[in-house]
């Protein structure tokens, strides 16, 4: 990179940073139990809104997975996930009743939160119908994953987002609170991606998957990212861009090898696509508060129109991380 260009995006940095700084005041702390946190706690940080049924299996699986502490804003929910969160001993919690939109989608309210409290700790940042999987995550705790990363010098760990879907109809199976939601949504798509390299920010750009095959079918270059950088080892002068598709310092964004090999990664099992998906994009268009004038809930709800089914004769039923990995999504690459 020249060094404008390098100049440019430091002074975006800041800017960043400084919005993230002002839009603390939208914030109302609920409950705040960050005097626990310890020195190498690694701590989870997720905005959401009206996902009670989904929250307790979401609570339950990243406790599994070694996650300390989580930090949640709530956006104003209406269904119960306030309280619910509020009672939960390992988390500390914000209330916002601000725009989602204004706030970035919610970037610059987890940006100041992981500034103020996630120095120097590994931070996961997703939302609530994601399920992050790594290597050996069947064996090996986040920790695993972690001290790996830092005896490598490596401070971010990309995953894939992939989107999982049900065999039939999305509303044929009830989801039910406390339920692994990908038993019902276990199939996705093997191939039918695209990638290229964003020469601004250095990292990779993703898409397809059944929302380019089926809702973006006539203009895929609109489809959602499906590339993310989720989990950081967080320093309080970094900043997330654009939702967890990538940051600045611009080489945290490089978790990939120009050169060949391949670097470590992860998958994120989307489970958007269940029985409340049609209830919960018909409310996201009516807030208008998605990028682009909710071009992507716009899309959702013209197909929800046809009852649309997600499985086609070419998915793939998801097994487990080796599966992905020999499909070329994931890899563990030199973690033995």
């Amino acid at each position: 990179m020249g060094v404008w260009q390098t100049y440019r995006l430091r002074m975006q940095r800041k800017r960043w940073r400084i919005r993230a700084f002002r839009k603390r005041r939208e914030l109302s702390s609920v409950v705040n139990r960050t005097a626990a946190i310890r020195r190498d706690d690694i701590l989870l940080f997720c905005t959401q809104r009206n996902e009670r049924l989904r929250l307790p299996y979401f609570l339950e699986y990243y406790r599994g997975l070694g996650v300390d502490h989580f930090l949640f804003v709530d956006n104003d929910s209406t269904d119960g996930s306030l309280d619910y969160l509020r009672d939960q001993d390992d988390v500390s919690l914000w209330h916002t009743a601000a725009s989602y939109k204004r706030a970035r989608f919610g970037v610059d309210w987890l940006n100041w939160l992981q500034r103020r409290y996630g120095h120097r700790h590994w931070c996961l940042v997703v939302d609530p119908d994601e399920l992050l999987i790594y290597p050996f995550c069947d064996t090996r705790p986040l920790r695993a994953l972690t001290d790996w990363l830092d005896a490598s010098s490596i401070k971010s760990f990309s995953a894939m987002l992939l989107d999982m879907y049900p065999k039939g109809r999305l509303d044929a199976q009830p989801y039910r609170e406390g339920q692994d939601p990908i038993e019902i949504a276990r199939w996705f798509d093997s191939g039918n991606y695209t990638l290229k390299k964003n020469r601004r920010y250095g990292n990779l750009w993703i898409q397809g998957g059944p929302r380019s095959r089926v809702f973006f079918a006539d203009k895929p270059a609109k489809a959602p990212a499906l590339n993310k950088i989720p989990l950081v080892k967080w320093d309080r002068k970094y900043t997330y861009v654009s939702s967890t598709h990538m940051l600045l310092p611009r080489g945290l964004n490089q978790t990939f090898d120009e050169w060949g090999g391949e670097k470590a990664s992860g998958v994120l099992l989307h489970s958007k696509f269940i029985d409340t998906f049609s209830v919960k994009a018909a409310e996201e268009l009516e807030r208008k508060q998605h990028y682009a004038a909710s071009v992507e809930y716009r899309a959702y709800a013209e197909t929800l129109r046809d009852d649309p089914e997600l499985w086609c004769k070419w998915s793939e039923k998801y097994i487990n991380w080796r599966q992905l990995e020999i499909l070329g999504m994931m890899s563990k690459g030199n973690w033995a």
